[in-house]
C-alpha cells in the first residue's frame, strides 16, 4: 500500500492565499500550525504538511476504500526529519523530497523505499496531464501491465498474475507515480 502528493511550488504560490486564519483553521491542527508559525519559510511548510496530509490520505482510502474530506483528521509530526501521520489508529511514515519547484511525499506503512517516478509536464491541460503520467507510469512497468481503477478510482497494476499498489498525483507542472 502507497500514497503520494506533489505540490508545484509556483502554482501554489499562485493559487492560494494559505496566509488566511480560517484556511489554517480548517487544514491544519495546533501542532501543524505550530510547525507553520515557527518554520523559516511557513510558506514551504504549508505545502509540505499539506503534500503529507494528502499521501497520507491515498495511502489509508487503499486499505479502508472510502472517499471523504477530513484534513484536521490527520496529524502530521515531523521529529528529526522523521515524518509520520495519524488517522485515528492509523499510523503511516512519510518521506518528503523538497526541491526548488516541488514539494512530494510519499506515504507507506513502514520504512521501505519505493519506486518512485516525478514527470515535468509540457502541457497545463489537465486530462492531457493524465494521460502522460498514466503512459509513463505503464512504460516504466513494461507493457505487460494495466493500469486499473476500483470503483472508488484507487488504482492498481496488473499482470494477471501479480498485482501492486500504486498512486498518482499532479498539480501544476509537475507529476509523479509510486509503486509499492
Amino acid at each position: 500500500m502507497v500514497g503520494n502528493d506533489i505540490v508545484d511550488l509556483n502554482e501554489a504560490q499562485h493559487a492560494s492565499n494559505w496566509q488566511r486564519e480560517r484556511f489554517l483553521n480548517k487544514i491544519f491542527t495546533e501542532l501543524e500550525q505550530g510547525y507553520i508559525k515557527d518554520a523559516i519559510n511557513p510558506f514551504r511548510m504549508v505545502w509540505r504538511l499539506w503534500s503529507i496530509k494528502e499521501a497520507s490520505y491515498k495511502l489509508y482510502t487503499q486499505i479502508y476504500p472510502s472517499r471523504f474530506y477530513n484534513p484536521l483528521g490527520f496529524e502530521c509530526t515531523i521529529e528529526n526529519n522523521s515524518e509520520t501521520a495519524r488517522f485515528g489508529d492509523f499510523q503511516c511514515f512519510v518521506e518528503t523530497m523538497e526541491t526548488s519547484k516541488y514539494i512530494i511525499s510519499e506515504a507507506r506503512l513502514n520504512k521501505q523505499k519505493l519506486s518512485s517516478e516525478i514527470v515535468k509536464f509540457k502541457t497545463t491541460c489537465l486530462k492531457e496531464q493524465s494521460e502522460e503520467l498514466k503512459t509513463r507510469l505503464l512504460n516504466y512497468v513494461g507493457s505487460a501491465y494495466q493500469l486499473k481503477k476500483n470503483e472508488i478510482d484507487i488504482p492498481t497494476l496488473s499482470n494477471g498474475k501479480e498485482q501492486f499498489n500504486v498512486s498518482l498525483t499532479h498539480h501544476g507542472s509537475y507529476g509523479a507515480f509510486v509503486i509499492d
